[in-house]
């Protein structure tokens, strides 16, 4: 321990000199040793411990370097002051319940004006120019009236490194009452129940004393009580003629059984067919009235968070009618959307779908196999004879491509369709492609009938002239030359009528060949937009949604003959079996 000597200044040395001169300037051997003696004996315990100035003890264990006090410090006798913390070095931090103000109300105003306010609005917690209002023509200083209230300013909290870090600073109180009324209610309607329990359970055991050898089966065993509101400690105990879980299934691999909790949870019978008596506590759980249950205790939760007060166990019979409520307005509404829906689209015939066993195709055919696969009983399988499908009539088509045939080109029979993989038009199409054939066939007829009488016109023309020369000639009785010149003439006009046809029929032949030429450049050009239209589409897809323009139909027309064909040619065929080979 410290000398108190040795720990006084220089200046109070020399201050108090007069108290120091009768002592001498070193201990001696002596003194040290007594001095070491009774630190020994403080330490040992028989000697009292040393005191500080305010009482203490002080430890006599303590190192020196800790109880020294440094010369500076200024202390007359042993003290650890200088290891405590000292109070004109420690910071004052805010209390625990002082926070920040909420909810202050400003809304009191003054009526009079006060010295040192703001000049334009009449608050006295800031001044005219930091004033944050409409400057007034006459500031509240000269006309004393619709003085602001004042603003209120939060108090500057000082928080240590626990204050910052506290999770329930400025936590109100009051405000856990809403939660502590919530409990109170489920307890009160925990502690009905029970009351109304008990009274059931005395009824119950006044009926059995009246006939207690018709109800001696029902009577509970010692230790099957296992209600915890009663807080029975017993065991529960299994009725020893019932077969113990742990021998339902000697399997270890089956279902685990607990023997802390003797529970097993899990079916010990999966996989076998028979029919059980135990398929586990999770079947008891999730069966019966639990799936029930938890949908009305869901529903009471969805409720309450819609801000209906309702409770499953405290009104069971309110939430009960809420939710017989709540359900058939459900089902009006769905079948009212369902039926709006039917009303605007149609369709209300597919959704009468036959039975399960004429969809799934199944039938009660049996058929039994050997071991070598060879049929025993009953019908073999028929052998599929091509890998394609036969007798499939796509695009409502009754009859399969290639059954007509008019004019070297294939077809359909059931509308005279020419076209592959084209929509079915039925008896009109029939009607129409008749209609087109009677019409090329009266064409052809017109234009034989015009030749033959063109034909009739130009040889009659013919013989007349041919006869006027003949009676001139044998009027006048020329001689042999003019008979050849004659003859010659009529050669050459029937000569010049054979051009005459040769040429219109070359004409008309020209006119179908320009009218196939441009239908031929109509169906080119169809084709190309066709295919320009199909790589727009194919960029659009490719592209990011959100930088997709906007569609605009700007233009709505009914399509040409010519773009039909070229999406019929163009579209994709998945029912061809070459479509992914090309």
């Amino acid at each position: 321990m410290a000398n108190s000597l040795a720990n006084v200044t220089v200046s109070s040395i020399l201050k108090n000199k007069s108290s120091f001169e009768d002592e001498p300037r070193k201990k001696s051997r002596e003194d040290w040793r007594k001095a070491k003696e009774l630190e020994e004996a403080r330490k040992a315990g028989t000697a009292p411990a040393a005191v500080d100035e305010e009482g203490k003890d002080i430890n006599p264990h303590i190192p020196q370097y800790i109880s020294a006090t440094p010369w500076y410090f200024g202390a007359q006798g042993p003290t650890l002051k200088h290891q405590r913390p000292q109070s004109e070095k420690q910071k004052q931090y805010s209390s625990i319940n002082s926070w920040y103000n909420r909810g202050v109300d400003n809304s009191k105003a003054v009526g009079k004006y006060r010295k040192n306010a703001c000049e334009n609005c009449g608050a006295i917690t800031h001044k005219r120019k930091e004033c944050m209002e409409r400057p007034r023509r006459v500031g509240a200083k000269y006309t004393n009236s619709k003085i602001a209230p004042d603003e209120f300013t939060q108090p500057e909290l000082s928080m240590d490194y626990d204050g910052k870090r506290d999770r329930w600073a400025g936590y109100d109180p009051s405000e856990h009452r809403a939660i502590v009324e919530e409990y109170q209610k489920v307890e009160e309607a925990k502690r009905q129940m029970r009351a109304e329990k008990l009274n059931a359970e005395e009824n119950d055991e006044q009926d059995s004393d009246k006939d207690e050898d018709k109800y001696v089966d029902e009577v509970d065993m010692p230790g099957t009580k296992v209600d915890s509101k009663q807080r029975i400690t017993v065991r529960n105990l299994r009725i020893r003629e019932d077969t113990a879980k742990y021998l339902r299934n000697l399997d270890p691999n089956s279902a685990y059984y607990d023997p802390k909790t003797r529970s097993m949870r899990d079916n010990p019978y999966v996989g076998t067919e028979r029919e059980v008596d135990y398929k586990g506590e999770n079947f008891v759980r999730f069966s019966g009235d639990t799936q029930q249950h938890a949908n009305a205790q869901l529903f009471a939760w969805e409720a309450h968070e819609k801000g209906v007060d309702v409770h499953l166990l405290a009104e069971p019979t309110k939430l009960e009618l809420l939710k017989q409520e709540y359900d058939k307005k459900r089902d009006e509404l769905k079948d009212k959307a369902r039926d709006s829906i039917i009303e605007w689209y149609g369709g209300e015939e597919h959704l009468e779908a036959p039975p399960k066993t004429l969809l799934l195709a199944q039938t009660e055919h049996y058929v039994e196999y050997s071991r070598y696969g060879k049929v025993v009983k009953g019908q073999d399988r028929q052998v599929i004879r091509s890998k394609y499908e036969e007798d499939v009539y796509p695009n409502n088509h009754t009859s399969v491509w290639g059954s007509y045939w008019q004019d070297g080109k294939w077809g359909y029979q059931c509308c005279y369709s020419f076209i592959k993989n084209s929509y079915c038009t039925g008896e009109s199409g029939k009607k129409s492609a008749e209609a087109a054939i009677s019409n090329a066939q009266d064409k052809v007829s017109i234009a034989s009938v015009e030749t033959e009488e063109l034909e009739s016109n130009e040889s009659r023309r013919l013989s007349d002239t041919a006869g006027k020369d003949r009676s001139s000639s044998s009027e006048s009785s020329s001689d042999d030359d003019d008979d050849e010149d004659t003859k010659n003439k009529i050669e050459r006009q029937s000569k010049a009528a054979k051009r005459r046809l040769k040429k219109q029929k070359r004409k008309e032949s020209r006119k179908n060949r320009r009218k196939i030429e441009k239908q031929e450049d109509k169906l080119k050009e169809a084709l190309r937009m066709e295919e320009e239209y199909a790589k727009e589409a194919d960029k659009l897809l490719r592209m990011d949604e959100r930088k997709r323009p906007y569609n605009s139909i700007y233009e709505a027309k009914e399509p040409t003959n010519e773009e039909i064909e070229a999406y019929q040619m163009k579209r994709k065929r998945d029912e061809d079996p070459m479509a992914n080979f090309l």
